[in-house]
């Protein structure tokens, strides 16, 4: 675990990747470079967050591939995807297809629950089946046998000139160990880890037991390793609004500090009925940062983490931030990027098997 002593052991990154509506190639081309970035400087991880009827990533499987292709060595992730926006068997045969093409970098991570404005959108998205649909921790088993490889129909053979299998095709015999799922509530992490999945942790908690938030954090993590076969080896990955400011122009400081401030009074107490709690947004040079992060019990529980890249902002910003993460804040935490002797040394990824 990352006491000063222990060394952060994968340094990833999160993105919803924005675009404008009527120049969405703009935003997703930023995106891809990002990514590409992120590989050049030896992140071990990118993530790609879901966006539906909006102005960011709908389609992050459809992203990946894109990035599988110009990029080698980094992992590639979601989250998460809502699967109640999903049919499981359609989607484990393209988390599986875009898990061939990238050679075995996918890391899907995923949650459950009705889709965000269910109310507006069920009409066009189960339109005979809205009030029936199930949304409960099944959708991810129906998943996970997908994944498997477990048998979706009972027969397989030729018929005709046509030859059917009885189970998803392409299958990634791996992708069920990359498995993840965002959880928030003390629930989720026990059924996370008696399911076996890897964990994702963000800024956000369900307040339950108490009201502060590294509290609440650290308990999910701790219930999920005691559930978990793998125990206290279970993978967990922690997600937090991370902004160093080393490199940063004094207009891009004032700009990130307002950004945070602007979201600083939802920190504070639990919100709306489901009274979820939000983390505050870490902004400073890399040395204040890492000293934040110590201070975090759930942060000295985790050996990996994939900082969320704030929203709306510039890409120069991002290249900055990515950048600053990479150089500065990931040395200030123990981890090193794994060079990369296929291009004359230069620094172009994290061993995914890391």
């Amino acid at each position: 675990m990352p006491t000063r002593s222990v060394p952060l052991q994968k340094l990833g990154f999160l993105t919803i990747g924005l675009f404008d509506e009527h120049r969405p190639e703009l935003g997703h081309e930023s995106t891809l470079e990002i990514i590409e970035l992120g590989e050049k400087l030896g992140f071990d991880s990118a993530w790609l967050r879901h966006r539906h009827l909006q102005f960011g990533i709908s389609s992050p499987i459809a992203v990946m591939a894109a990035a599988s292709q110009r990029t080698r060595r980094i992992s590639l992730g979601t989250a998460v995807t809502p699967l109640g926006w999903e049919n499981p068997l359609r989607l484990a045969e393209d988390f599986a297809t875009v898990d061939i093409l990238s050679g075995g970098r996918v890391n899907p991570g995923v949650s459950v629950g009705p889709p965000m404005q269910y109310e507006r959108v069920k009409a066009a998205l189960y339109p005979d089946t809205a009030d029936v649909e199930d949304f409960s921790y099944e959708r991810v088993h129906r998943l996970l046998r997908a994944v498997e490889g477990k048998p979706v129909s009972g027969w397989s053979g030729t018929e005709g000139i046509e030859q059917f299998s009885d189970r998803v095709q392409p299958h990634s015999p791996g992708l069920r160990s990359r498995m993840w799922y965002g959880g928030a509530s003390l629930r989720s992490a026990e059924w996370a880890g008696m399911t076996g999945l890897n964990l994702l942790v963000s800024s956000v908690v369900r307040a339950e037991e108490s009201t502060d938030f590294d509290e609440i954090q650290y308990s999910h993590i701790q219930r999920f390793r005691e559930h978990h076969p793998a125990g206290e080896a279970a993978r967990v990955s922690q997600g937090l609004v991370v902004i160093p400011t080393d490199t940063a122009s004094n207009e891009q400081i004032r700009k990130y500090r307002d950004y945070a401030d602007s979201r600083l009074a939802r920190t504070s107490e639990p919100q709306g009925p489901a009274r979820m709690m939000f983390a505050p947004d870490l902004v400073g040079s890399s040395d204040e940062i890492a000293d934040m992060l110590y201070e975090n019990a759930a942060f000295r529980a985790v050996d990996e983490v994939a900082f969320a890249l704030p929203f709306s902002f510039d890409h120069s910003d991002y290249v900055q931030i990515l950048t600053d993460m990479a150089t500065k804040l990931g040395p200030a935490l123990g981890w090193e990027p794994i060079p990369d002797s296929g291009a004359g040394g230069e620094v172009i990824g994290a061993d995914v098997a890391r």
